[in-house]
């Protein structure tokens, strides 16, 4: 069994934190990935981090990302991942100060800003209705929509009283979601006119500091729901806010940008054996 070392670096984005690596050399192959993904991002035996992000080369693109949550499995998008793969993707050249990157939802622009980052995400659905579902002694009157993947948006008055890992899990299993599940996004409208979120994310199978898609589904449920408009700005909880703009119309949600900051943590190198 041989033994190799896989430079990364550790990003955070608004909350949400990810190990990206430069792989255009193909030095990581496909069949490890999950593996790999599970144990770097271990909080405690490995690196730690919400998901692993691999830059790879792509004969139309700037380059492609594949992308992995912290449970090893595959997703389609993440917007703060994405915002911090535009970051690391210039700072090593893969790409200029303006990119379009292949992902598993489409292609995704992004663009580097003095603090962070912001992308051009791919359309959402229009939100509908689902319920009022009845888990975990409470009654949740809820909002599905999908944007990149799926996200479901429950209305509060006090995000501080709710269980969002018992609650989220019963909302992310629940039948009305099958086969594969959602996020689950608690929201909860500020005095100052944004909104703050609580996310349970499906893959990391547990609350997040942030959630770049949960951010972006909540603030289009909240032109619905509170009457807002675009540009709408989210609270997370980790203390970091984001931006988020998109035009609603009667076939969906176009035009959909997040933005915020988007830092290098620190850089390393971890140790991988491989058959």
């Amino acid at each position: 069994m041989a033994s190799i070392r896989i430079p990364f670096a550790k990003m955070n984005g608004a909350g949400n934190d990810f190990v990206l690596v430069d792989n255009r050399n193909g030095l990581i192959p496909n069949a490890n990935r999950p593996a790999l993904a599970k144990a770097v991002c271990h909080r405690t035996g490995g690196v730690g981090a919400d998901g692993l992000i691999l830059i790879e080369k792509d004969p139309e693109f700037d380059f492609r990302w594949d992308f992995y949550n912290s449970d090893g499995s595959s997703a389609e998008m993440c917007g703060n991942g994405a915002r911090c793969a535009v970051r690391f993707a210039n700072a090593i050249g893969a790409a200029g100060e303006t990119m379009t990157f292949r992902t598993l939802a489409g292609p995704i622009r992004g663009f580097v800003t003095p603090d962070g980052a912001r992308v051009q995400l791919t359309d959402a659905t229009l939100p509908r209705p689902v319920g009022p579902l009845t888990v975990e002694g409470g009654t949740w009157n809820i909002r599905f929509l999908n944007t990149g993947v799926p996200h479901a948006v429950v209305p509060v008055d006090d995000l501080e009283t709710v269980d969002v890992n018992a609650v989220g899990r019963a909302l992310r299993h629940h039948e009305a979601f099958a086969p594969k599940g959602t996020n689950v996004n608690f929201m909860a409208r500020r005095a100052d006119g944004e909104i703050a979120i609580r996310t349970y994310e499906r893959g990391v199978e547990g609350e997040t500091l942030a959630c770049g898609t949960g951010s972006v589904a909540s603030a289009v449920a909240a032109t619905e729901l509170y009457g807002f408009r675009s540009p709408v700005g989210v609270l997370t909880r980790g203390g970091w806010r984001l931006g988020v703009s998109f035009k609603m119309g009667r076939s969906g949600v176009t035009d959909v940008f997040l933005e915020g900051p988007a830092d290098r943590t620190f850089e390393g190198a971890y140790p991988w054996a491989t058959e």
